[in-house]
């Protein structure tokens, strides 16, 4: 196959993806961050690699992209950007704590954790939501595949349609940029 037939083939099969996106899921998402945004309540994020960056980049949106101009803001904070605090604690305890000790931080109940994971299975998220569980603060996932243990772990768990790591990462970008588009549609149309 050459190089076009692949990339028009990726395409089409990435657009069908797409269609079958959990699209209840996504707006009990929705709700989720504009009730966060509403109670004052604080938003975290975590992921690894592009997960790590799907992270930062949905709350620089939320933080930059829908609350310069409006009285209600997002609290939203990205415990992946904390670099010197995840290579100490993952240096002197265990990498698989780096975002549940922050948590213990920063957190309080009814706060809302969003965490980010291609399989479901990365161990720093799991024991994130498990910290996020003890402390009363709600919890989201974005995964793919079969949504692995976060899948029964949090309070919403919206899932990617597919297998491959590239091709979830890149229906969460979409996702993520569906949802911001959506929340400043509402916002905007706040008194």
């Amino acid at each position: 196959m050459g190089t076009a037939e692949y990339i028009r083939k990726y395409m089409e099969e990435q657009a069908s993806a797409v269609m079958k996106s959990p699209f209840a899921d996504i707006e009990k998402f929705c709700a989720m961050l504009l009730d966060a945004r509403k109670d004052g309540k604080r938003i975290f994020f975590a992921g690894n690699g592009g997960s790590a960056a799907t992270a930062s980049h949905f709350t620089n949106d939320l933080v930059k992209g829908l609350s310069p101009g409006n009285v209600k803001r997002f609290r939203a904070f990205s415990l992946v950007d904390q670099v010197p605090v995840i290579t100490a604690l993952a240096n002197d305890y265990d990498y698989s704590v780096i975002f549940s000790e922050q948590l213990k931080n920063y957190g309080e109940k009814d706060d809302l954790l969003i965490v980010i994971s291609g399989s479901g299975n990365s161990p720093n998220v799991l024991k994130a939501c498990e910290t996020a569980a003890e402390m009363g603060i709600k919890t989201i996932s974005m995964t793919g595949r079969d949504g692995g243990r976060l899948r029964d772990l949090c309070d919403l768990s919206v899932i990617a349609p597919v297998h491959d790591m590239e091709r979830i990462e890149d229906i969460h970008m979409l996702w993520e940029h569906c949802i911001i588009c959506a929340l400043r549609q509402v916002i905007d149309g706040e008194v």
